[in-house]
């Protein structure tokens, strides 16, 4: 490194202790410019510029990755910094990237139980490859040496949920069992910037494979905590789609246990850029989506991706192990009914197992039948209990003695059956703000189960839903008196007015059914510390385009800083703090040009031409993340 370079910075990172510094797009040139005329007054404050949502005026920009937002540092004498964002992609999912050893893969192409490629026989027999890259990880590994690294050793876990279409348009939709890769990145010390120098597909025939991996989130001890949505339904012989899955994953429909995919799996990833994965069955099988680990290294607050679906807590019997604990569902005492509500929460205890022994009844090949009576239609029989499950009516008897099968792999049955709130609708992604013991949860929709007063919870809605706000405390016990060993319980759920949808009684001009200047929909949570920043990814059916957005907990505003390609997700979203002395926001998105009528006929005919162009004819998706472009200000 050169001493010009050196000092520079020196000079930056002297300048700005304590403030963000975003990946510089600019390159060395911005950079030594930031550093020339930085302040080096204390940082004071750290806000978002917001961007007006793109419109059919640039329709270029409604068909990509596309910012107009900033980063606006201000200084306790009084000056400030603006830095401007950009958004960098690794790839394009499809496209050919390096594998480290001389060849190249698929980015997000699909494996078999041998690793050997699935294949689109309506293509060519190209490979499949994923068009929803989502969930996401960047972190640091003592010791790392891969070849072609010259600056610092990064690297990135991504999962894949699904691809969308085969090649012919028919629906693959869980019918392929979802990659994971890791990427070695090497970070340019100067400027922040990551490249791409090698991609690994991670082998997960020991677990079986997996089952529609989404949101995910880094644990505090480095490992990436991954998700199975949807899991199948046990009790459901003739599932078409997962019989689908084993076909493509063993080769045989049949072969896939049903029971063996819904669990919590956890990427570690080695010094060489290499991984391996295993799953927890002890977490409870449900719709796991971006789970939270609590700064005791214990506590895990879990979101649950389903209709019917409930809000979880596992504690761990060690810190830093996730393989044993004891498993809670959380019951809502209503004390609002007001628009999205707000409601006290008590916790009702689910059970206490190891993975290992879980595991063990799955393998034998535990059926639901062997676990509890399950019917869909009323049996006139008393000595059934009614429950939601899946936005539909279920009768349930469990088995003698079958409580802890019950609760480790029926867990959404189970937990309805012993009294807790299985009411919620799509509860998505849930984050910590550790400073002021908070967390939130994102509900993606606020309708059926959650508005129709077939649960206690029963509130107003918008169908555009809302992120609430957890208290979180100690002190608690459980359903049986007993002591909650943890001093991170959520006690309480309320939404911020600032973080509510606004449906649409008319549509808008473009098509948003819901408020374009309000979240709708929210999916993917991550909180920043050092930002004091909550960002929010949409998986909006009203919004046009999706949008990622930046809320600052003390001021309440709520800024626009991504617009992702119309009809795509927002996912993968990933705040770190500090990275070797720099900021990352990562953030991917999925599906992009996936239409749905009304909402996209006034931009579907403009639009999907653009799209087609940028995403492999609307078969690839992006993986990347935000940078700046420092600006005097």
């Amino acid at each position: 490194m050169s001493q010009s370079i050196d000092n520079t910075r020196r000079r930056m990172l002297s300048f700005m202790a304590g403030a963000p510094l975003l990946p510089l797009a600019g390159g060395m040139f911005s950079a030594k410019a930031f550093a020339e005329n930085m302040t080096e007054a204390p940082l004071s404050s750290v806000s978002f510029v917001p961007m007006t949502a793109p419109s059919l005026s640039n329709p270029a920009a409604m068909a990509t990755a596309y910012t107009n937002a900033a980063m606006q540092l201000k200084f306790e004498d009084g000056s400030s910094r603006l830095v401007k964002l950009d958004y960098h992609a690794f790839f394009v999912s499809g496209d050919r990237v390096p594998d480290g050893q001389g060849n190249t893969l698929v980015a997000g192409g699909y494996y078999d139980i041998n690793n050997k490629p699935i294949t689109d026989p309506t293509f060519n027999n190209r490979q499949f490859f994923s068009d929803c890259p989502d969930g996401s990880s960047l972190l640091t590994v003592k010791d790392a040496k891969v070849a072609g690294v010259y600056g610092n050793h990064v690297f990135a876990v991504v999962q894949f949920e699904y691809t969308s279409r085969d090649g012919a348009g028919n629906e693959m939709y869980g019918r392929l069992p979802s990659p994971v890769a890791i990427l070695t990145l090497d970070q340019n010390p100067e400027t922040g910037e990551l490249k791409l120098v090698k991609y690994h597909n991670v082998d997960t025939s020991n677990v079986g494979g997996l089952w529609i991996t989404c949101g995910a989130s880094l644990s505090p001890w480095g490992t990436h905590l991954s998700s199975e949505e949807y899991q199948p339904d046990a009790s459901d012989p003739d599932n078409k789609q997962f019989k689908a899955y084993s076909k493509n994953l063993f080769g045989d429909e049949n072969k896939a246990k049903p029971y063996n995919y819904g669990h919590m799996p956890e990427v570690t990833v080695n010094k060489d850029g290499t991984g391996s994965v295993i799953k927890h069955y002890c977490m409870g099988r449900l719709s796991h989506e971006l789970v939270q680990v609590m700064p005791d290294e214990r506590t895990v607050l879990m979101g649950d991706d389903f209709t019917n679906s409930g809000l979880f807590m596992f504690i761990a019997d060690k810190p830093r192990d996730l393989s044993a604990g004891t498993l809670y569902a959380a019951k809502w005492h209503q004390t609002s009914g007001k628009g999205p509500g707000a409601g006290n929460l008590t916790w009702i205890k689910l059970g206490e197992a190891n993975s290992d022994e879980i595991q063990r009844l799955v393998d034998a090949g535990i059926k639901s039948s062997d676990i509890m009576e399950i019917h869909k239609k009323d049996p006139k029989d008393a000595s059934f209990t009614k429950i939601g499950y899946s936005g539909k009516t279920n009768w349930v008897k469990l088995k003698p003695g079958m409580e802890k099968e019950a609760a480790f792999l029926e867990t959404h049955r189970y937990a309805a059956l012993i009294g807790a709130s299985l009411g919620f609708t799509k509860m998505e992604g849930t984050t910590v703000n550790i400073k002021d013991k908070k967390a939130y949860s994102a509900m993606s929709y606020i309708y059926k189960t959650m508005t129709d007063g077939s649960t206690d919870i029963h509130v107003e809605g918008p169908k555009a839903g809302a992120v609430y706000e957890h208290t979180l405390t100690g002190g608690q016990k459980d359903n049986h008196g007993h002591a909650i060993d943890s001093e991170w319980v959520s006690v309480r759920m309320e939404a911020p007015a600032n973080l509510i949808g606004e449906d649409l009684v008319v549509p808008d001009a473009l098509g948003n059914t819901a408020h374009a200047d309000r979240i709708s929909n929210p999916d993917n949570l991550k909180y920043s510390e050092a930002l004091r920043t909550l960002f929010i990814g949409e998986d909006s059916g009203n919004h046009v385009n999706n949008f990622l957005w930046a809320y600052n907990v003390d001021s309440g505003e709520l800024a626009r800083i991504l617009s992702t390609p119309a009809g795509a997700e927002s996912t993968g979203l990933h705040a770190v703090d500090e990275l070797n002395g720099w900021t990352y926001i990562m953030s991917n998105f999925q599906h992009p040009g996936d239409w749905s009528s009304p909402l996209h006929d006034k931009v579907k005919d403009v639009l999907d031409p653009y799209i087609r162009a940028n995403y492999k004819d609307r078969y690839g998706a992006a993986v990347g993340y935000l940078t700046g472009i420092p600006k005097l200000s």
